[in-house]
């Protein structure tokens, strides 16, 4: 063994696979934060559209989704703290984080193309979600996620077939099923992890 080589003891190479296997890890400990956040921010928001839009002379219900600004600040803020408190970041990390970048992107663009006609928007913007959650859930191998983000297709289906006031309620519901519950399991599963 003159060349230089060490051989390694069964101790130091268990600790390099886990090593590894915890860098293709998903740091999923503050996820549930931004789906419980969301969820909650575009319940309240629907529903105050549909009861401005059902029950007011309100002209245009839909600018109460301008509170949304405000939230993009307010999750943007909590994940870059977050992150500074994480270690290191995985591979899988960047991954999760930039799928919601683009999701993100790709919402505000639909919104500006649809300034004037916001009240189509909403079967879009629940197909555009389903993309992110539904990826999200492979990457932190979450079930629930996988499930809300094909929750968020059928309910796009619903918002564009089934007539405007069945239309106004599939995003609140949208919202339960595919941000909200798994946002909770993901919760649980998260603090039970840490016990």
């Amino acid at each position: 063994m003159e060349n230089g080589e060490k051989i390694m003891t069964g101790e130091e190479s268990f600790r390099i696979i886990t090593e590894m296997i915890n860098r293709t890890k998903v740091n999923i400990s503050n996820s549930s934060f931004h789906f419980l956040f969301w969820g909650w921010l575009i319940v309240a928001c629907s529903l105050a559209e549909f009861i401005l839009w059902k029950f007011t002379g309100v002209s245009s219900p839909w600018y109460v989704w301008f509170l949304v600004i405000p939230g993009v600040f307010v999750s943007m803020i909590y994940g870059f703290r977050a992150g500074k408190r994480v270690s290191f970041q995985t591979y899988a990390d960047n991954i999760y984080v930039w799928t919601w970048m683009a999701f993100l992107i790709a919402a505000a663009v639909l919104f500006i193309i649809s300034s004037g006609r916001m009240q189509f928007v909403a079967p879009f913007i629940l197909t555009l979600a389903a993309i992110p959650t539904f990826l999200s859930g492979f990457i932190i191998k979450f079930r629930p996620l996988i499930f809300g983000g094909i929750t968020f297709w059928v309910f796009a289906l619903i918002a564009r077939f089934a007539g405007n006031e069945v239309s106004a309620l599939t995003v609140p519901l949208a919202m339960f099923t595919g941000y909200l519950l798994p946002g909770y399991m993901l919760k649980r599963k998260v603090n039970h992890e840490k016990v």
